[in-house]
């Protein structure tokens, strides 16, 4: 049976299913149902754009892109969303997929808390960041359809989402506060871990081992 959500027909591929059960096991309700909504909205921003983003690489994308959050991949830190895009893409490669489907999924994973950026780039890696903007804080939201959002989070509940995906984040990046630098991340670990201070732009070129 077709899965339909808010006019979004969610990708019935063993991939997909694969993808949804890997969520399930390994991360928590929280990255769950935030990841479906990622999916949703995204499909329905690129929907409004005439955007047309392969639903099934969106959707991989979509269910991956915070799994770094709660997975690290390397032994060596690296940013979250790094780990998130190469788990990834290990599991499209590891599926038979394309290399260059990998890379469009490591790409929109990989980027989606880029400012900017992803609009520019596949249709996935734009529709990936939309989801993330909207669902995280509340981009374009006054533009969708109110019925569509309420059957989204009537699916999907946020519950006390601003919170619990606050803390989230503390949890994955407090043990690795180097990988926030130059991104949105520091945001956090600066508001929430007592005696987090940034390393500034400025002061890694003033500190350069050179004269002048």
């Amino acid at each position: 049976m077709t899965d339909i959500i808010a006019g979004v027909e969610i990708p019935d591929t063993p991939a997909v299913a694969e993808a949804t059960e890997f969520l399930r096991e390994r991360t928590n309700p929280l990255i769950f149902h935030h990841s479906r909504r990622v999916f949703l909205f995204g499909s329905l921003h690129a929907r409004a754009r005439d955007l047309r983003p392969d639903p099934e690489l969106l959707c991989i994308s979509a269910m991956f892109h915070d799994t770094g959050l709660v997975i690290p991949f390397s032994d060596t830190p690296q940013r979250f969303e790094l780990d998130g895009a190469d788990h990834a893409q290990k599991f499209l490669l590891d599926r038979g997929f394309s290399t260059s489907a990998a890379q469009v999924v490591w790409r929109a994973i990989a980027l989606h808390t880029t400012p900017g950026i992803p609009a520019r780039m596949d249709p996935e890696v734009a529709a990936t960041n939309y989801g993330v903007l909207t669902d995280a804080v509340g981009w374009e939201l006054d533009g969708l359809e109110k019925d569509r959002t309420k059957e989204i989070v009537t699916a999907h509940p946020r519950g006390d989402f601003k919170k619990e995906f606050l803390q989230a984040f503390v949890d994955g990046l407090k043990d690795r506060p180097d990988t926030t630098y130059g991104t949105v991340n520091a945001d956090v670990l600066e508001h929430f871990v007592p005696g987090f201070r940034r390393t500034s732009m400025v002061e890694r070129i003033l500190d350069a081992p050179w004269p002048r």
